[in-house]
């Protein structure tokens, strides 16, 4: 009797276990399975140089979605955003891809618009800002550096050899 009553409570603790993960592999996976209701918008960039897919949608630094899909349109990256359906994004929105950080990860920023018409499911944000690809931009100033004629190392070493004599 005392056998079957230990093997009944070690059971029910197994049991609330693999809930628990569960649970937290949901939470953490951000899976939606209930009340996961989104409402898809799009959005057209230039570039999306280090987006990917899942990555936060922020309004006002508060994250109401993410990125679903990230696919080529003629030359153009179009970006499909999960956006909660309680969020108010209206036709004259900006779509903005920023960098947490220095080097962080990549996240698509909205700036929901004035407008007195709301951009329906489906719907494309017309104004795109793409994110600024640091590699880009160093490149450019070391090469811009090199160009512009400060590199003459034979001017700058003589100088400093005679100062140091």
């Amino acid at each position: 009797m005392k056998d079957t009553k230990l093997e009944l409570i070690v059971g029910v603790f197994v049991l609330i276990g693999i809930a628990a993960l569960a649970y937290l592999a949901i939470k953490l996976g951000k899976l939606e399975i209930v009340g996961g209701h989104q409402r898809d918008i799009q959005a057209v960039f230039d570039s999306v140089a280090g987006l990917k897919t899942g990555a936060g949608v922020e309004v006002a630094g508060v994250q109401v979605g993410q990125v679903k899909r990230i696919a080529l349109d003629g030359e153009r990256a179009l970006v499909t955003l999960a956006v909660q359906p309680h969020v108010k994004v209206y036709q004259d929105a900006i779509a903005s891809i920023k960098t947490r950080g220095l080097i962080g990860d990549k996240y698509v920023s909205l700036s929901p618009g004035g407008s007195d018409k709301e951009l329906s499911p489906g719907g494309k944000i017309r104004d795109t800002e793409s994110g600024v690809d640091l590699e880009a931009v160093i490149g450019e100033f070391i090469h811009g550096s090199a160009a512009s004629g400060g590199s003459d190392g034979k001017g700058k070493q003589e100088g400093s050899t005679k100062s140091a004599k």
